[in-house]
């Protein structure tokens, strides 16, 4: 199965109070830094065969960080840039809270086209048709980190659990923190959705039989065992 770690970049002074979308010179914040070195110490012991990113300031900074030790390059992915918030970008979120359209984002997602900006929904198409490209790149047995945006992991994961974009306001994605899915022949699971802690990953070969599936491509009857 191809596991795939999706992080969030870290702070910047722009974070929470401005759309910062794709303007350019975004770096991280003193904070940012050391949430990046933070992920990197959660991470240092799961191998990664790749380590990719948007193009963006804030996320190469983040993923240099990570791949930074490992002898990795970080490879630049533009299908992983964030949302293309068109005349949005750069505005204050109080302000754009205020607009029509916020509502839309809010509750339907998937009809919004941002002023002379993208879709949601083609960006989730590009972000998905990123992570598939990766995953067949780097074949089952592959672990590779992504660094992108908010936006842009909330529709992937959207996508891994199945759901509508328009739910994908029902999902999290804070700076620096983690999600993990691993892509099945099947599915996907999702194993982590914002998580901030140290992170270990299952191997293939500590899948047992006794009701779980051990071929990885298919769901464990009776939940299977976890963990440890």
């Amino acid at each position: 199965m191809t596991t795939l770690l999706l992080a969030r970049h870290g702070l910047t002074d722009l974070t929470g109070p401005v759309l910062a979308g794709r303007t350019p010179g975004v770096h991280l914040s003193e904070a940012g830094r050391a949430q990046a070195e933070a992920l990197a110490g959660r991470i240092a012991g799961v191998r990664l065969d790749a380590v990719v990113s948007s193009p963006l300031e804030r996320c190469r900074e983040t993923a240099e960080a990570v791949a930074k030790g490992r002898g990795a390059d970080v490879v630049l992915d533009e299908r992983l840039i964030e949302c293309g918030y068109g005349t949005w970008t750069g505005r204050p979120l109080k302000e754009l809270a205020q607009e029509p359209l916020w509502q839309t984002v809010q509750a339907h997602p998937s009809a919004v086209t941002f002023p002379e900006g993208e879709s949601l929904a083609d960006m989730q198409h590009r972000a998905v048709a990123a992570v598939r490209e990766w995953n067949r790149r780097l074949g089952l047995k592959g672990v590779y980190l992504a660094c992108t945006h908010g936006d842009v992991i909330k529709a992937i994961v959207a996508d891994a659990l199945g759901l509508h974009l328009d739910h994908f306001q029902r999902i999290t994605a804070d700076p620096a923190a983690l999600t993990v899915i691993r892509y099945a022949p099947l599915r996907p699971f999702v194993l982590r959705i914002n998580d901030m802690g140290e992170l270990r990953l299952p191997e293939d070969s500590e899948e047992k039989d006794g009701g779980e599936n051990i071929t990885g491509s298919d769901a464990a009857v009776g939940g299977g065992p976890g963990t440890t």
